[in-house]
């Protein structure tokens, strides 16, 4: 399937204007570098490497600030540079992105950062989680593919975009979770009608499983996001790297500290910035990636702490289930830009996570689900460990929202005070004079 005309998708209307053309010039192998056209394939047919989107540098060039801030209100002010949704008829989206970049004095104050820290907060998206990006970017790209319905393998915020857009635009999709997820995700997965299908195994089991129906003439005709269509999937993390750098007057953090599960994320962001210092529309002024796990799921943690190239797959525990990949299929890559950039990579438990949501909460009014309290405990540790530099300006991305993920909180947050409706008893707690 070649990505050329609308199929049986059907995308929300738009107003119309120019069409910018697309950069995207086809996929191109992260290993060998064999190079596809724009298809339906995550794998290279050479090498059975990874494909992503390769792109027009002189395209790239030709993008402006100026015509990046008239644009919408969402991902796709970016459209210019993203392989798919250059014409707003073409998109099948909830319209994600521009969420808040909000300045955390207080916590850093606590934590002894001088240069400034901001929390990148994508609980504001639709379904409340970053996953509305790729997905909008995936679903689009479907369309375009012809596929008729939307599929996924997720640990909980994948389920829920998959299930929302495919409610939005009326199309079947088919959501495979692990059975023990959070009651939060499936419930907001559930609730849009679509097909959830619970696996008695881990993340890991699920998407070997999607993997093998994917192949099934069943499927034929289903897009699974994260697999199929990854290359495309995978660029909407790239407008989180972009709206940091818009946010902060088009330019980049000197740090920024990113939750690790497949170690996509981590990638994107940092290649976001390399494009837009290559399109000459940042200053290139440098930047430290930082990675943070799970001690539960820690292989890319491991593998950094080790020195290894290859990540050897683990099998998850812990709280944090949104990042409890044991086999992450973008760990070599996440580990090459931690290590190019001279970042580091930390690790915490359960105890830690509760603590760094908490943490969050108090000094921001941000309320993170695990995964945000895996990044903020971890940003604590590189500070107090010396490896991340508290006079330069960081950045640390919230990927879902607290309420997703109540569970861990409930032993330990509640009532401070509890009170007859009487004056005499508001008095015995202790709450006035």
């Amino acid at each position: 399937m070649t990505l050329t005309a609308p199929g049986s998708l059907q995308a929300d209307s738009a107003a119309g204007g120019p069409v910018p053309p697309s950069p995207a010039r086809g996929l191109v192998c992260r290993n060998c570098g064999a190079t596809f056209g724009l298809v339906a394939e995550h794998a290279c047919a050479e090498c059975f490497g990874p494909l992503e989107v390769d792109y027009d540098p002189e395209r790239m060039r030709a993008v402006t600030r100026e015509q990046i801030e008239a644009g919408p209100q969402s991902i796709w002010r970016y459209a210019a540079l993203l392989p798919v949704g250059q014409d707003p008829a073409d998109r099948v989206s909830l319209d994600p992105g521009m969420t808040p970049l909000v300045r955390a004095d207080r916590l850093a104050a606590e934590l002894g950062l001088t240069g400034g820290l901001w929390v990148k907060d994508d609980s504001a998206n639709p379904t409340h989680s970053f996953k509305d990006r790729v997905v909008s970017l995936a679903a689009t790209a479907a369309k375009g593919l012809g596929y008729a319905k939307i599929a996924a393998a997720s640990t909980g915020n994948l389920a829920n975009s998959v299930a929302a857009h495919a409610a939005r635009v009326g199309i079947p999709s088919y959501v495979f979770i692990p059975a023990d997820l959070e009651p939060g995700k499936v419930v907001q997965s559930a609730v849009y009608g679509q097909t959830l299908v619970a696996v008695d195994g881990s993340y890991d089991d699920v998407n070997r499983l999607t993997s093998e129906l994917a192949e099934t003439d069943e499927f034929e005709d289903t897009a699974f996001v994260n697999q199929n269509v990854r290359p495309y999937y995978a660029e909407g993390s790239k407008t989180m790297g972009y709206e940091i750098a818009e946010q902060l007057g088009w330019r980049i953090p000197a740090q920024v500290v990113i939750p690790m599960a497949s170690g996509s994320l981590l990638t994107k962001v940092d290649k976001a910035w390399r494009e837009l210092a290559a399109a000459g529309i940042v200053e290139d002024t440098g930047w430290r990636v930082f990675g943070a796990q799970s001690a539960g799921c820690d292989p890319i943690a491991t593998a950094f702490d080790n020195g290894w190239d290859v990540v050897k797959p683990v099998k998850p525990t812990g709280i944090a289930k949104s990042l409890n990949i044991g086999n992450p299929a973008d760990g070599p890559y996440a580990l090459d830009a931690i290590r190019r950039t001279g970042g580091a990579v930390g690790r915490v438990g359960d105890e830690q996570i509760v603590q760094g949501i908490r943490d969050l909460a108090r000094t921001t009014g941000v309320f993170a689900e695990t995964a945000g309290g895996v990044t903020v405990a971890v940003l604590r540790q590189l500070v107090e460990d010396g490896r991340l530099d508290p006079s330069e300006e960081t950045v640390v991305l919230n990927t879902g929202e607290g309420l997703k993920t109540l569970d861990p909180l409930l032993p330990v947050v509640g009532f401070t005070h509890r009170v007859e409706p009487s004056l005499r008893s508001v008095r015995s707690a202790g709450l006035i004079g």
